[in-house]
């Protein structure tokens, strides 16, 4: 059964631990990030934690309700970072390129945590804020609502996906990683052109491509097509329409560009 997570007020232990820490929920997510980074999912227990922090690990129950809810945390904390420093400029693409960047980078600077978390929901601030973001910029843009959301599907479940598959490299070890790197040049570029033409001719490219990420490729191609739904209905590329009145539900807007009642 889930443990009663104590409220945030009475959190806060009255002396910290032997070693002088006064824990926190973010303390508790920055040394299990660290742990992630250096021993691996596995290496990740409340046991374990509990010995990094110096404290009981059932101490760490007074922050989260179990390992899971930890989890969403550090999930969550990922996409705080990625957001840090990010503000809206009204130039749509180069905002969504921007964020997504972030995001992405913010993912393969902590391989383990992204395999952990990059296919969780977490409902929590910062993911939160990053969905209101994302549907802001594009909303703000001037694209219909369908398109929008279409738009910010595929925007973050591209982004999370390739931070996932980069992560999942990264996170091999360093013998394996370096084999598939070289796979491209021992294997692929050997293949003849007689039974391999197309590979053949291709192999020099691919062996300095593949061993790269395609996010920055796919993310230009999404916006490309972004651009070209947003160019069909009166769009300039890359650049913010001037403003315009969003209905409410109950609202619809005029031939003149005017929000009237509906039915009126």
């Amino acid at each position: 059964m889930a443990k009663t997570v104590v409220p945030e007020e009475k959190r806060r232990r009255r002396r910290p631990t032997r070693s002088g820490t006064v824990l926190s929920g973010e303390l508790i997510v920055e040394t299990a990030l660290r742990m992630l980074r250096e021993h691996g999912s596995a290496g990740l227990t409340a046991r374990r934690l509990g010995l990094a922090l110096d404290a009981d690990p059932s101490t760490l129950y007074r922050y989260f309700r179990g390992m899971d809810d930890l989890t969403l945390a550090i999930g969550d904390a990922l996409i705080g970072q990625a957001l840090q420093g990010w503000r809206p400029t009204g130039e749509w693409r180069s905002d969504l390129r921007g964020l997504g960047l972030r995001i992405h980078a913010v993912y393969l600077a902590h391989p383990q945590a992204a395999l952990l978390t990059a296919n969780r929901v977490t409902g929590r601030a910062n993911e939160v804020a990053a969905d209101e973001a994302i549907l802001d910029v594009l909303r703000t843009a001037g694209f219909p609502l369908p398109d929008a959301v279409r738009i910010y599907q595929a925007f973050i479940d591209q982004t999370l996906a390739f931070a996932a598959l980069d992560a999942a490299s990264l996170a091999l070890p360093r013998e394996s990683l370096r084999a598939d790197e070289d796979m491209w040049r021992s294997t692929y570029a050997r293949l003849p052109q007689t039974t391999h033409p197309r590979i053949a001719e291709a192999a020099p490219l691919l062996a300095t491509r593949m061993v790269d990420s395609a996010y920055p490729t796919a993310l230009e191609m999404l916006l490309d097509g972004a651009a070209a739904q947003w160019e069909t209905s009166g769009g300039v590329p890359g650049r913010t329409r001037p403003s315009r009145p969003i209905p409410r539900p109950s609202q619809v807007i005029d031939s003149k560009g005017s929000v009237v009642e509906g039915g009126q």
